[in-house]
């Protein structure tokens, strides 16, 4: 069964925010490659691919339940921020902005009958929280460290993250 037209339009909105992240978290790698932290640079890199992904899987459902893709503008995102604090604290802002698009896709679905898409959507629920424990815990590790010189330390440890694409089966 297609999508119905609601459910679709939804769909459509999450399909954008989620392209808007990736956007934003470019910028985010701009301004830390700026700052000369090409770990934090990395890190947001990283993200900007996994926001990526999460669009495209978006769209592979919707044409999958036989509905079209209607792509929009994509915002301009902020690009400059006073400290590293600042810019995981904005991100961790927006990390609880889409959980709560996603908790809002699946009451449209709910409320239009979709359990087939309710039930994909639970995915991005789970990715979510796991999407919020990450940025909140370097967001606390930056308040204990204050910015000082282990400032170097974080750096290099956020260098270190790799995006493996899920597999279907996840």
């Amino acid at each position: 069964m297609a999508l119905n037209s609601a459910v679709l339009t939804a769909f459509n909105e999450q399909i954008n925010k989620e392209f808007y992240s990736a956007y934003l978290y470019l910028a985010m790698s701009n301004y830390f490659a700026d700052c000369g932290l090409d770990g934090m640079a990395h890190w947001m890199k990283m993200q900007y691919k996994e926001e990526t992904f999460h669009a495209m899987k978006l769209i592979d459902y919707v044409y999958t339940r036989r509905a079209c893709v209607t792509l929009d503008n994509i915002a301009k995102p902020q690009g400059s921020w006073k400290s590293a604090l600042e810019v995981f604290e904005a991100a961790l802002a927006h990390e609880e902005y889409v959980t709560q698009s996603i908790n809002d896709l699946i009451k449209v679905c709910r409320e239009n009958g979709d359990v087939t898409s309710e039930t994909f959507l639970l995915w991005f629920v789970n990715e979510q929280i796991e999407e919020e424990a990450n940025t909140d815990e370097i967001c606390n590790k930056l308040k204990i460290l204050r910015e000082g010189s282990s400032l170097y330390a974080l750096d290099r440890e956020l260098a270190q993250r790799v995006f493996t694409e899920p597999s279907d089966n996840e």
